[in-house]
C-alpha cells in the first residue's frame, strides 16, 4: 500500500505546516499588539489602559494630557499675541516652580504608563526575539520621553535659580517722567576689586512705552561734582566732591570706609554712587546693576562672540603690565577675552575713547544676540550672567524689562557722554549737564530738533591742521579720524560718545 502511506504522510506534513504558519502569524500579531500599545502611550498617554487595561487610570491620564495640551496651546497663543505673557512665564518664580514640578511629575507618570503598556502587551507570551525587541522599544521610548521632560525641568530650575539669584526682592519703582533710569556700573575683575571702584558708569534711560534708549555715560575721573540734594553724600559734601584725588569712581570706596553714615543700608557704596550720578545728570535712578567684566567675558563666549568693526589696533595687556598681543583692525567676531580687552584697553588711548568702545559693545550685544543661540546655550548664559551681574531690579519687574529690551532691539540707540571737549570733567557745570541730558532725551523722543549730523566725526589726518575741528580737507573725501580704536579724537569728540544712532557711530 505505498500509495496510501504516501497520502497519509502528506496530510500530516500539511497539518504541521499549517499549524506552524498559524503560530507564526499569532506571534507576529501579539508582537504588533505590544508595539501598538507602546505607540498609543507615546501619542496619547492613557489610551492603552483605556483600551486594554485599567480604564479609570486611562481616563485620568487622557484627561490630564488633554488639559496640559490645552494649557500649553493657550500659553503659546497668548505669548504670540502678547509678549509680556511669555516674559512673565520665564521670569515669575511661582510659575517657573509650577512648570518645573509639572514636568517632573509628567516624566514619572508617563514612564509608569509605558511600563504598564509593556505589561498589557503580555511579554511572557511573546517569542524570545520579539520579547527582546519589545523590551528595547519600550526602554527607548520610556527613557527618551522621561529624559526630555526631566531635562526641561532642569532648564526651568536653572532659569528659576538665575532669576532668584540675580534679581532683587524689593519693591518695584515706577517710571520717572515716563522713563526708567538704570545705572550700569562696570568693575574690573582684579582680586577683591570688582564692584569696589566702578570704572564704567552709564545710565540707561529707557522710554517706558517704546523702549527707546539713551545711554548717558560719566567718566570715572570726574571731580568736583554735586550730589543729589537730601542724600547722605550731599550732607557730607554740600559744595560737591571737593577733596584731594576725589574722583567719581572713588565715591564707592569712600562710602564703604564710612558705612556708619549710611545706617542699615545694604549697599552704601552703590547708594553713594547713585546720589553722585543723580546730582550730575539730574535724573532720578530707578534701579542699578553692577557688571563684573570678567563675567562679561564668559557671557560673550556663551552667546558665540560679538562682531565688532575694530577700527584700529587694540592692545592686549597694559594697565600696569606689558602689552603682549593685539586685536587687529577689521570687522571680526571677537571672543569674550578679546571683547574684554576691547572694552578696557587704555594703552595708546584714553578713558574717553574707551568709553566710546564700551558703547559700541553694548549696541552690538543688543543687536546681535540671537534667541536661538540663547536657547542652545541657555545654561551657560544663565551661569555667566549670574556671575556677571548684581542688580536691584526686582524679579517681579523682569518681564517688563524683557519686553522693553525686545522693543529697544529694533530701534536706534542714542548716546551722550559727559566728556571733553563738550564738558569740563574737572570743574563740571551741573546746569549745562542737566540741560544736555534733557535735550538728548527729548531728541530721542522726537520732541527736539535733531542736530545737523547724527554723529560727531573729526576729519582725518596725521599732522598740521588735519584732525582739528573746522579743518578742511582738499581733494577726495577723507575717512574719519580714528584714535584709540574709536571714531573721532579727544579734541573733537568721539562719535560713539554722542550720537543719535549708535550703530552708525561704531
Amino acid at each position: 500500500m505505498p500509495g496510501h502511506g504516501q497520502e497519509v504522510g502528506d496530510t500530516t506534513s500539511a497539518a504541521t505546516y499549517t499549524a506552524g504558519g498559524t503560530e507564526e502569524r499569532a506571534a507576529r500579531v501579539r508582537f504588533r499588539r505590544a508595539v501598538a500599545l507602546m505607540t498609543m502611550t507615546l501619542v496619547l498617554p492613557g489610551s492603552a489602559q483605556l483600551a486594554y487595561g485599567n480604564k479609570r487610570v486611562g481616563r485620568v491620564a487622557l484627561r490630564l494630557w488633554v488639559a496640559l495640551l490645552l494649557v500649553g496651546l493657550g500659553c503659546v497663543v497668548a505669548s504670540a499675541l502678547d509678549h509680556e505673557v511669555a516674559f512673565w512665564l520665564v521670569s515669575d518664580l511661582a510659575a517657573l516652580q509650577t512648570v518645573r514640578i509639572a514636568l517632573m511629575l509628567l516624566a514619572v507618570g508617563w514612564a509608569a504608563l509605558f511600563l504598564d503598556a509593556w505589561r498589557l502587551g503580555q511579554p511572557l507570551t511573546l517569542r524570545m526575539g520579539h520579547r527582546r525587541a519589545a523590551i528595547g522599544i519600550n526602554g527607548i521610548l520610556c527613557f527618551s520621553v522621561a529624559s526630555v521632560l526631566l531635562f526641561g525641568a532642569h532648564l526651568v530650575g536653572v532659569q528659576r535659580d538665575f532669576i532668584q539669584t540675580m534679581f532683587g526682592s524689593g519693591a518695584a519703582s515706577g517710571a520717572h517722567d515716563g522713563r526708567y533710569n538704570v545705572l550700569l556700573m562696570g568693575g574690573d575683575s582684579g582680586i577683591d576689586r570688582w564692584g569696589l571702584r566702578p570704572d564704567s558708569l552709564t545710565v540707561a534711560s529707557i522710554d517706558a512705552d517704546t523702549g527707546r534708549t539713551v545711554l548717558i555715560s560719566l567718566p570715572r575721573n570726574m571731580q568736583n561734582f554735586p550730589f543729589a540734594k537730601g542724600s547722605v553724600m550731599h550732607q557730607q559734601f554740600p559744595h560737591g566732591f571737593r577733596c584731594d584725588h576725589c574722583m567719581l569712581n572713588g565715591v564707592y570706596t569712600w562710602a564703604l570706609d564710612n558705612k556708619k553714615l549710611f545706617g542699615k543700608a545694604k549697599n552704601p557704596g552703590v547708594d553713594a554712587t547713585i546720589s553722585a550720578v543723580e546730582g550730575i545728570t539730574g535724573l532720578k535712578m530707578n534701579y542699578w546693576a553692577m557688571v563684573n567684566l570678567k563675567g562679561f567675558r564668559d557671557l560673550v563666549d556663551a552667546v558665540g562672540g560679538v562682531t565688532i568693526n575694530v577700527r584700529q589696533r587694540i592692545p592686549i595687556g597694559g594697565l600696569g603690565s606689558d602689552v603682549y598681543d593685539y586685536i587687529e583692525p577689521g570687522v571680526q567676531k571677537l571672543t569674550g577675552f578679546q571683547t574684554q580687552w576691547y572694552a578696557r584697553a587704555r594703552t595708546d588711548s584714553d578713558d574717553y575713547s574707551r568709553m566710546a568702545r564700551q558703547k559700541c559693545i553694548m549696541g552690538a550685544m543688543l543687536d546681535q544676540v540671537d534667541p536661538t543661540v540663547v536657547l542652545r546655550n541657555f545654561e551657560k548664559i544663565a551661569k555667566a550672567s549670574s556671575a556677571m551681574i548684581s542688580t536691584s531690579i526686582p524679579a517681579s519687574e523682569v518681564d517688563r524689562f524683557l519686553d522693553l529690551a525686545l522693543k529697544a532691539k529694533d530701534q536706534k540707540v542714542s548716546t551722550l557722554s559727559i566728556v571733553p571737549p563738550a564738558f569740563d570733567t574737572y570743574q563740571p557745570d551741573a546746569h549745562l549737564i542737566h540741560q544736555k541730558v534733557a535735550e538728548a532725551i527729548d531728541r530721542a523722543e522726537g520732541k527736539a530738533p535733531k542736530k545737523s549730523s547724527d554723529t560727531v566725526v573729526a576729519s582725518s589726518g596725521t599732522g598740521g591742521d588735519q584732525g582739528k575741528p573746522g579743518a578742511k580737507s582738499k581733494g577726495a573725501k577723507t575717512p574719519p579720524t580714528v584714535t584709540g580704536g574709536s571714531i573721532g579724537s579727544l579734541s573733537s569728540g568721539y562719535a560713539a560718545n554722542e550720537s543719535q544712532d549708535l550703530d552708525s557711530a561704531c
